[in-house]
């Protein structure tokens, strides 16, 4: 297996963004191959276009960004390929918020927000939940003209107040970074820690590179991930089980990343679940 080093990934995500969402799916694909997923070629959901089929409210006045289409079909598409990798719900037709129904608990952007200005259309679209709906991903429905919107999240901020945040720069770099978050679980030689001592942190940041995205938040998580030779660690934050996780795609990588870290893994190095254990 020929070594991948992670740090390297911000100049791949840099070269993404500076070009067209051709180079995103690009860099989505190369990522899902380097931790070992494989189409199945047996995809099987389905996209419906119906306003009638969507799990709320839809506003058909409003145009679905082209990403996001885009992403339904690519042929490597890994959530539409295989969702219990992700055990997240895609909302399609994109779903409005607040509900006017008042059936959704999300509110609107209020007035003072950072995305849109304060006569713009506050609402918000999602298109993707967590699975039991505790977090929403979406785009502010005044930039719904645009063909790839930077992404927010309903989620708690740092000093635990709930409201909309941002997540992704893109819908295309939001399909990376939930990728980023689910497979090398999936794929990867796994350890964790649930408490690390400020050093390990320090020696993190010497060792390893951010890898250029945006803070994951869901559950209570708020997860920044770091790359290394053949790994990719997720440090939290937030309310996540573990402080420190390490994916490796090979053992060898995490026991490494062990020693550069000066800690051991006090649980050991798990196998991947893609291997059947």
């Amino acid at each position: 297996m020929t070594e991948i080093d992670y740090a390297r990934f911000p100049e791949r995500l840099a070269h993404a963004r500076g070009a067209d969402t051709a180079a995103r799916w690009e860099l989505l694909r190369s990522f899902q191959e380097e931790w070992g997923y494989e189409p199945s070629g047996d995809r099987e959901r389905v996209r419906t276009d119906d306003a009638d089929e969507a799990s709320g409210p839809v506003d058909p006045t409003l145009a679905i960004p082209a990403a996001l289409a885009e992403w339904w079909d690519l042929p490597f598409n890994s959530f539409a390929d295989q969702p219990r990798l992700y055990w997240t719900h895609l909302e399609w037709p994109p779903t409005i918020r607040p509900d006017p129904a008042g059936h959704g608990v999300r509110g609107a952007l209020p007035p003072d927000n950072p995305f849109v200005g304060p006569e713009e259309d506050l609402r918000v679209c999602v298109f993707m939940a967590e699975y039991q709906y505790a977090n929403e991903w979406g785009y502010p429905a005044a930039r719904s003209a645009l063909a790839d919107p930077p992404v927010l999240v309903a989620a708690e901020d740092d000093d635990g107040k709930e409201g909309w945040m941002p997540q992704s720069h893109s819908v295309s770099e939001f399909f990376l970074q939930l990728a980023v978050n689910r497979l090398p679980e999936h794929f990867g030689w796994t350890a964790g820690e649930s408490e690390i001592a400020p050093e390990t942190v320090t020696r993190l940041r010497a060792h390893l590179s951010p890898l250029g995205l945006l803070p994951w938040r869901e559950l209570g998580a708020r997860s920044e991930y770091f790359g290394g030779p053949d790994v990719i660690v997720r440090h939290d934050t937030g309310m996540h089980d573990l402080a420190l996780t390490a994916y490796g795609r090979t053992e060898e990588a995490v026991r490494t990343l062990a020693e550069s870290l000066g800690i051991e893994w006090s649980e050991g190095i798990g196998e991947p679940e893609s291997h059947g254990v």
